[in-house]
């Protein structure tokens, strides 16, 4: 028999996946990128101005939906796979995957900007959903 998904901490363990998500995110964009941006934008890789300057905002609940996602399927998996910090390690690798990846890799194959900015994008996405994806389990209870 199927077991009930507690709902509640899912919700709670998304939350603070995602919190740790956005740190992280915020770390790489002010640590290691935030000093790059002014001469990829003078070499006319990026805008001087975003196109949407709701975009950090929209950014971080994109991540929340992201970790949302990364603690539902972890309460989804957790039966069939057990649960534990190797099962959240797994999905979260995956999810990380699917999510950092792909667009990452198009981008520093068609970008002339440098390979650095994808890089890092695709290990802010990458690592994020990792984590989140553990944290999540941490809280995670039936």
């Amino acid at each position: 028999m199927l077991k009930q998904i507690n709902t509640k901490r899912v919700v709670i363990g998304g939350v603070l996946g995602a919190i740790a998500w956005v740190a992280w995110g915020f770390a790489i964009q002010l640590a290691v990128l935030g000093k790059m941006y002014p001469e990829a934008q003078q070499a006319g890789y990026f805008l001087q101005q975003p196109r949407y300057g709701f975009f950090p905002f929209a950014w971080i609940g994109l991540e929340l939906a992201l970790a949302l996602i990364c603690a539902a399927l972890y309460a989804a998996v957790r039966e069939g796979w057990g649960p534990g910090p190797g099962t959240a390690l797994r999905l979260g690798l995956m999810v990380g995957f699917a999510a950092g990846f792909p667009l990452s890799f198009a981008m520093a194959t068609w970008s002339p900007a440098p390979r650095t900015f994808p890089m890092w994008w695709m290990l802010e996405l990458w690592v994020g959903a990792v984590v989140a994806t553990l944290i999540a389990g941490w809280y995670y209870r039936e």
